[in-house]
């Protein structure tokens, strides 16, 4: 694993086979409370000792339905780590993989992380805010992620809602973040980058004008 910031690891990037050329990171936040896995990459298994010597998994959550994969079974038997997600999600995960508990609503675990259904890219999809306590940090999947230096959205034909996509990003919009977490990075991009506010609002009100525009990306 390596160490994105204090207190958040980053598996090895998995390659995903569409282009341009596009990884995957599972990401381990470390707290007291017990560590959390956001979403899933299929090159955990070799980490599992690092993960281990970090103070393993107590859960594990998904974005929405197309992270689901095999991995997420292994990674709750190994570390006896439930996978959570969406309600939403959870019919279309269950084919997949074991789900163990869902949410449908907003919610804070033990005080320092929120769970923040943000539908659009998916019916369920969610975000992730963690208070790291030196950094917010936003784990925002698929629904805002980077090709180069501009933040773009996922729009799929037959799965996303338009409309309900731009309320999420208005919602995101107001969140309180000074990093930011996609659950895919083009390649040889970043994994995560710091960010001002007055900046991270201007690359959400661009994304919502796209979408208003009828533009998918």
């Amino acid at each position: 694993m390596d160490e994105v910031l204090p207190g958040l690891y980053a598996s090895a990037p998995e390659t995903l086979p569409f282009g341009p050329p596009y990884q995957l990171r599972a990401f381990l936040l470390m707290r007291d409370s017990g560590n959390l896995l956001l979403y899933r990459a299929d090159t955990l298994g070799p980490e599992r000792e690092a993960i281990e010597q970090l103070g393993g998994i107590s859960r594990q959550y998904l974005n929405h339905r197309h992270e689901a994969a095999p991995v997420c079974d292994w990674v709750a038997e190994t570390f006896a780590a439930p996978l959570h997600c969406h309600e939403s999600e959870e019919p279309s995960v269950a084919e997949t993989c074991a789900v163990a508990a869902t949410f449908s609503k907003r919610h804070v675990l033990d005080g320092d992380f929120e769970v923040i259904p943000t539908p659009g890219h998916t019916r369920g999809a969610t975000a992730f805010l963690w208070d790291s306590g030196a950094h917010r940090v936003l784990f925002t999947g698929d629904t805002i992620f980077a090709r180069g230096e501009r933040w773009i959205a996922a729009v799929l034909d037959g799965v996303s809602d338009r409309e309900r996509y731009i309320e999420s990003l208005e919602l995101i919009r107001e969140l309180d973040f000074d990093v930011i977490v996609p659950g895919i990075t083009s390649d040889n991009r970043p994994n995560h980058a710091y960010v001002e506010r007055p900046e991270a609002q201007r690359q959400i009100d661009a994304i919502i004008e796209r979408l208003r525009r009828g533009e998918d990306n």
